[in-house]
């Protein structure tokens, strides 16, 4: 069974003038990557609502946030050649396309929606089976790393309860 790389942002708000604030993922090896982004200058809109899911202060990322450019060669570097996948492709492309247009790179990787990944059984099983890896992991935070591990976790028991249904 291969398995895929998993990425996920978090970001100021949902509509308009939203950007990414968090990116990370996670690897078929266990591996992960995670760090909070420096708002560009021209980044402004802020959702509290947003920040009461995420629970990322907007000061958090002027203290701790990186660079998008030092982001996105980062991610250029670990993730070149591979497909990486999320589960709101929608959001999260334009976020992740906002924050490379921004510092006028381009992924060295292709950012697929993991729907393309799912079995009509998979596709079924994806809502239940997340909330019971959520209660398993019990992650404290809302965050892009965890959230990624989520979804990578929610894939491989979906395959595995399809595949045993596949035995029967």
């Amino acid at each position: 069974m291969t398995l895929p790389i998993i990425i996920d942002i978090e970001a100021s708000g949902f509509g308009k003038g939203s950007y990414p604030i968090e990116i990370g993922y996670f690897m078929p090896d266990g591996s992960s990557f995670c760090t909070l982004i420096r708002p560009e200058a021209s980044w402004t809109h802020w959702d509290s609502s947003a920040e009461a899911v995420h629970g990322i202060a907007r000061e958090q990322l002027a203290s701790y946030g990186k660079p998008a450019v030092e982001v996105c060669l980062a991610l250029n570097r670990s993730l070149r050649g591979q497909r990486v996948y999320c589960d709101a492709w929608s959001y999260d492309y334009v976020w992740l396309s906002l924050m490379y247009d921004a510092v006028d790179l381009v992924p060295s990787f292709e950012f697929r929606d993991i729907r393309e990944l799912l079995s009509e059984c998979e596709k079924t099983l994806w809502h239940a089976t997340r909330a019971a890896v959520e209660v398993r992991l019990a992650l404290r935070r809302h965050r892009a790393s965890g959230d990624a591990r989520t979804l990578f976790e929610t894939l491989l028991e979906a395959r595995r309860q399809c595949a045993g249904d596949l035995i029967v």
